[in-house]
């Protein structure tokens, strides 16, 4: 099993797309933080972002995209000099999704967001810095702009299914920035996502993921990533975090945690499909990484 790809299906990620912005002149405008993890890219001119808490603004050319992984306000301008407008005013005003800025039409920027199930926000991005910036000058770049180039096309063209389509292509655009961070910025990243750039731990997440419920030894993972015992445990500490035993217990919990909220299976077994041998080996597991026990977890409200 992927790991990126397993924890990007555990935590049910999808997209919500949002009106283009087209501008000209001399223009900014103020958006609040967001609900869910938001992404922007410029598909014509260039601007410059600037986001609650980072010392410098971004620049952005044409064919850049960022993502915010913090629910922090930001504000999208031609220049430092012009007082911004607030977003909602100006997205209230959209025409046949399409929101516009100062004047003329130097500048086109498509956007959306990504929401997961309650507990990812962590999981997924907690270790990630506030803001993602996919250089459009880097070779590597080019899979996000196929994916911002198909995206464009499904909701201008508008064929059958097309805003379904342009949903799931933001999801492959998730990804693709996601492996861009690790593949340009593996020392900026740390967690389960660090430990992806490194192909001793990578082998032994792989190996994690591929079966949960076994009752993995640091001596088996050892052998899957052909290391000795001290070499991957010392590379999976100082890549994740924590112990290759501790990041399973954890991993299990997530996993415990989906079926708790998606099924009406008992909890006796649930706690067999994720490695625990009763149910209140799992209780006790649950309530020392949750802070709450199975069953509150269960009744309590779904969040997104």
């Amino acid at each position: 099993m992927d790991p990126l790809e397993d924890v990007l299906t555990l935590l049910e990620t999808r997209s919500r797309l949002s009106a283009g912005l087209v501008a000209g002149g001399r223009w900014a405008v103020r958006f609040d933080a967001p609900p869910v993890v938001k992404f922007n890219a410029v598909r014509k001119g260039s601007c410059q972002l600037v986001v609650d808490g980072v010392p410098e603004p971004f620049e952005l050319a044409e064919g850049d995209c960022y993502l915010l992984t913090r629910p922090r306000s930001y504000i999208l301008r031609s220049d430092p000099e012009t007082d911004p407008v607030e977003g909602s005013t100006v997205f209230a005003g959209a025409v046949d999704g399409i929101a516009r800025a100062g004047q003329g039409s130097d500048v086109f920027l498509l956007g959306g967001g990504f929401a997961f199930s309650n507990r990812a926000q962590d999981l997924l991005l907690g270790q990630l810095p506030p803001v993602l910036h996919v250089s459009a000058g880097t070779p590597h770049a080019e899979t996000v702009r196929w994916a911002l180039a198909a995206i464009n096309q499904e909701l201008t063209g508008r064929p059958m299914a097309g805003a379904l389509v342009a949903e799931h292509l933001a999801v492959v655009m998730l990804v693709h920035m996601l492996r861009l961070h690790l593949e340009q910025s593996p020392r900026t990243a740390s967690g389960w996502l660090s430990g992806l750039t490194d192909p001793v731990v990578a082998q032994a997440l792989t190996a994690l993921h591929g079966n949960p419920a076994h009752a993995w030894t640091v001596a088996e993972l050892a052998d899957a990533a052909a290391v000795s015992r001290s070499t991957l445990a010392a590379r999976f500490k100082a890549a994740v975090g924590q112990g290759p035993l501790e990041y399973l217990a954890h991993w299990r919990i997530e996993l415990a945690a989906r079926r708790l909220r998606k099924d009406g299976a008992t909890l006796a077994s649930i706690a067999r499909s994720v490695g625990y041998g009763s149910e209140s080996a799992l209780s006790v597991a649950f309530k020392r990484i949750t802070g709450t026990t199975p069953g509150e977890y269960r009744r309590r409200p779904t969040r997104t």
